[in-house]
Order: structure tokens, then sequence, then C-alpha cells
């Protein structure tokens, strides 16, 4: 059983950065496709970003050029670097673990863009 826990979240102005991180226990998450998700106020969870164990990344269109996911397999993390934030980007964003037959979920971390 994966724990995942988010960090990195807060209240940023507009065109600011954040970094979040999603720090794995219970589970070497190295073979594991990656995912952050996020989910605004009334709004459905959407994926973000996505990185899989060889490498390979896919990003939301809203999204893509600004924020950057990686991973570091020696600390079991996973990273979502966050640029030129936009209002719209505020939400609770969420780090998913995800394995063939498994998969285990963080408890988010809020991001509020203020304009």
């Amino acid at each position: 059983q994966v724990q995942l826990v988010e960090s990195g979240g807060g209240l940023v102005q507009a065109g600011g950065s954040l970094r979040l991180s999603c720090a794995a226990s219970g589970s070497d998450t190295s073979a594991a496709v990656m995912e952050w998700y996020r989910q605004a106020p009334g709004s459905q969870r959407e994926l973000v970003a996505s990185l899989t164990s060889t490498g390979s990344t896919n990003y939301a269109g809203s999204v893509k050029g600004r924020f950057t996911i990686s991973r570091d397999n020696a600390k079991n993390t996973v990273y979502l670097q966050m640029n030129s934030l936009k209002p719209e980007d505020t939400a609770v964003y969420y780090c998913r673990a995800r394995w063939l037959a498994r998969n285990g979920w963080g408890q988010g971390t809020q991001v509020t863009v203020s304009s």
C-alpha cells in the first residue's frame, strides 16, 4: 500500500511559480506512472501531467509549456514545477501513483493564484 504526501502548495500572485512535491512511502514508485491531477471547486478532477517510468511525459493543453513534471527515484518523489501561474490554475492538486493492478492517491495540496 503506497502512501503519498503532497506539499508545496500555497498562495501566489499571477505570474508566479510554485513547485509541488509528492513523497511516496510504502512502495517503490520507480516503475509506476506518476500523475498530477487538480480539482477546482465545482469542477471534476482533471489530469494535469503524467510521467512514465521511462520518462515519457504528457500534459494537459492548458498547462503545456508552463508546468513540468519530474521525478527523483532515489527519493521516491515526484515534482510539479508550475510557472507563469494563472488564477484559473487555482485548485487542489493531487498526486497519483499508478501501476497495472493498483494505484494510490495523496490527500491533496491547495494552490491559490491571485489576480
